[in-house]
């Protein structure tokens, strides 16, 4: 799917003076705006533009109504973490697309992690988190800040489970939905149930890419498409349906520093990764300041004037980093185009009570 789409895009960007929309062809994997899919009990509402979920969500964790409730209440509960003061959304917060807005992650007792906080949103269609992968699933991924000390600091896992296992209504909330008292399993499987409704889609840029809307995006943002298919390459990486190959490169971020982040190759130990890290999706990416894994750009066109240059000279660059040589009209339709990809469909109400 993700390949039809690219060719589509390559395509569409050379038929843009037509005044034609192409839709991604691949029979029934994009689903038209307001459609849903059902799974486990749970209707999911996917937004115009993503492919069909049910081959993303894991047998082993099936969306229900009850889970998906249990996760958002665990996603938003402070009580988390040790000094009750940190919440998954603390770093995550829904009104800055699931980003903090810092340049990286604070936890307890503000204690600065040392990579930029990533969104959630469409990690339903990721199998690998973090910024170097080293968690296989968002199932991983929930458990693993719990008891992390500049995160939530819990001394551990089984405090954890006592913590919560001590609250009544998350009790009889577990035993409703895995008919077990709380676990950390458990708790795993809610968050990354929740975590998987968070989509975002039907963006300007895909009613007018994949619906034919022509009138979606301004004539600066289409002749940024075309940029990102053809001159500024972008399409080598941030692409497909999600604007992601879910790969690692190495673009030479902090290599400019005394402090290099080894990335992919903390957890491959493959030489190819060393600095490398994960393409990032870039939907909503005009809502989730700043940018790069250690958060150094404030804005869109700061990036783009980084790729411009062919980032940064070290021995492990990425081949796909060269200079583009982009006139300043260009970078600026480049950034109308990334801004069209805000869409709908993210937006979530926080609990307002939680269990007692």
């Amino acid at each position: 799917m993700a390949q039809t789409c690219t060719v589509g895009r390559i395509i569409h960007a050379a038929i843009l003076s037509l005044g034609l929309g192409l839709a991604c062809l691949s029979p029934g994997s994009v689903l038209p705006a307001d459609q849903g899919s059902a799974k486990g009990g749970y209707v999911l509402k996917v937004p115009f533009g993503l492919e069909a979920p049910d081959e993303y969500i894991p047998k082993e964790n099936p969306l229900t109504q009850e889970k998906v409730e249990l996760g958002k209440l665990l996603f938003f509960d402070p009580r988390l973490s040790q000094n009750n003061t940190i919440s998954c959304a603390t770093c995550h917060i829904p009104q800055l697309a699931w980003t903090d807005g810092q340049p990286v992650g604070v936890g307890i007792h503000r204690q600065l992690a040392t990579r930029n906080t990533q969104t959630i949103l469409n990690r339903l269609y990721s199998k690998e988190q973090l910024w170097h992968g080293k968690m296989p699933s968002l199932e991983a991924q929930a458990q693993n800040p719990l008891a992390k000390p500049v995160r939530m600091g819990m001394p551990s896992y089984d405090a954890e489970v006592a913590k919560l296992n001590a609250i009544s209504g998350y009790r009889e909330r577990f035993r409703t939905v895995f008919g077990t008292d709380v676990t950390i399993e458990g708790l795993a499987k809610a968050i990354a149930a929740f975590e998987r409704t968070i989509l975002s889609g039907n963006s300007p840029a895909d009613r007018f890419d994949m619906g034919g809307e022509e009138t979606a995006i301004s004539e600066s943002a289409k002749r940024g498409l075309t940029l990102f298919q053809g001159k500024a390459r972008c399409t080598r990486c941030h692409s497909g349906f999600n604007f992601t190959d879910e790969k690692f490169h190495n673009l030479g971020i902090d290599w400019d520093t005394d402090k290099t982040d080894l990335g992919r190759y903390l957890v491959s130990k493959d030489p190819e990764d060393v600095g490398a890290f994960k393409t990032p999706t870039i939907r909503e990416i005009a809502r989730t300041a700043p940018y790069m894994h250690d958060g150094r750009f404030a804005t869109l066109e700061e990036v783009v004037d980084f790729y411009d240059r062919g980032g940064i000279q070290n021995p492990h660059l990425s081949n796909l980093m060269v200079p583009l040589h982009l006139t300043e009209r260009e970078k600026n339709d480049l950034v109308a185009y990334m801004k069209a990809l805000n869409g709908e469909g993210w937006q979530v109400e926080p609990p307002t009570e939680f269990p007692r």
